[in-house]
């Protein structure tokens, strides 16, 4: 699996056009919402989506890959949810936007919060809000933007927007235990692999399940298709994060606009590491030694070598594999013609090979 060249690839370039429109069709509708907010918390959402400098003036800036809303659609897409009603398929997907624009601002909530949490200085190539306005108000923008989705959903017309709000509330939740979990771990010597694939499923897994099920209840889908979505989002979730912990450690910090090595220097109980850790090897005891203490420059290239010779990163790479095998699996039986979903899988494919 590739994971440190660009995707040329059919799949790759279908999810680039898809994220695109996701981001033509959510971003006018998340910025509205976004400016609705009072005083400084719009502020600080603002600058955090990138439209605008700390000081208020315009900007130019990146509002994010918009993955998640970009499920959402696709997922409303794939269930053709428009065929019962006789309207067009992009009509049944527009009507799913502030389902999209809900995810998309919990999605924020949680960066905004992680950022604090981890103390990270740097998101989307440039300072992160808490250390520009401040860790309170950084907290408190994203708790409003949680209030907004949960309100957007709730205030929406559609007929599974009741649904689809009471998701969303228990998904946060399973969300925030599996944070809880991840700080956790950075307190405890010993973590074993199944905890933190749980964690993983909880931290990324769930808002990605919750993305792709909301899509399905937007088109009109049943329980168990809906189910079924939540399940695909859920694996391929968690292959979402088996990469991005990849990245974490090996990524190309003028891509990731984080310093190289990011997780080790925070000695991150992230899976590669675990994987190594729990390896019973030389090198597992040697990376374990490194992160009993402070890391310094040389010890972050020590300890990513130390990743990859307990076979962290092969294990990584062969399982989030896995999952995406998995995770089309349970597509398959919300959507047994694929051929329907192929947004739903560009997408799936993109996440699993990106760079950055």
């Amino acid at each position: 699996m590739a994971t440190t060249e660009t995707i040329t690839t059919g799949e790759g370039h279908e999810a680039a056009a898809l994220l695109e429109r996701t981001r033509d069709a959510v971003n006018p509708e998340l910025r509205r919402t976004v400016e609705s907010l009072p005083g400084s918390m719009r502020r600080v959402a603002m600058y955090h989506f990138g439209w605008e400098h700390a000081d208020g003036t315009p900007a130019a800036g990146n509002a994010g890959k918009a993955i998640r809303p970009a499920l959402v659609l696709a997922g409303a897409q794939a269930l053709r949810g428009a065929a019962d009603t006789g309207a067009r398929d992009g009509d049944g997907v527009r009507a799913a936007v502030r389902a999209a624009v809900a995810v998309e601002l919990a999605h924020n909530f949680t960066l905004l919060h992680d950022d604090v949490i981890d103390k990270d200085v740097r998101r989307r190539g440039r300072a992160t809000a808490w250390t520009v306005f401040g860790t309170p108000d950084a907290i408190i923008t994203g708790d409003a933007m949680l209030a907004l989705a949960l309100r957007l959903l709730v205030q929406d017309g559609h007929p599974a927007s009741a649904a689809a709000s009471a998701r969303l509330a228990t998904c946060i939740i399973e969300l925030c235990a599996g944070q809880q979990a991840d700080c956790a771990f950075e307190q405890r010597p010993d973590v074993s692999l199944d905890e933190c694939l749980t964690m993983a499923m909880a931290k990324t897994g769930a808002l990605l399940g919750c993305a792709c099920a909301l899509g399905a209840l937007y088109a009109g889908a049943g329980p168990d298709e809906v189910d079924a979505m939540d399940a695909f989002g859920r694996e391929a979730g968690l292959a979402f994060q088996l990469i991005d912990d990849l990245i974490g450690i090996w990524g190309d910090p003028g891509h990731t606009g984080k310093p190289a090595g990011a997780d080790l220097i925070a000695r991150k109980k992230s899976l590669p590491v675990v994987a190594a850790l729990t390896s019973g090897t030389t090198a597992g005891k040697e990376l374990a030694a490194l992160y009993a203490g402070p890391m310094t420059g040389d010890d972050v290239h020590a300890a990513a070598a130390a990743v990859e010779r307990a076979g962290g990163r092969d294990w990584a790479q062969a399982h989030a594999a896995d999952r995406m095998g998995r995770a089309v699996q349970q597509l398959s039986r919300a959507v047994p013609d694929l051929a329907a979903a192929g947004g739903l899988l560009a997408l799936a494919e993109f996440v699993t090979r990106r760079t950055k």
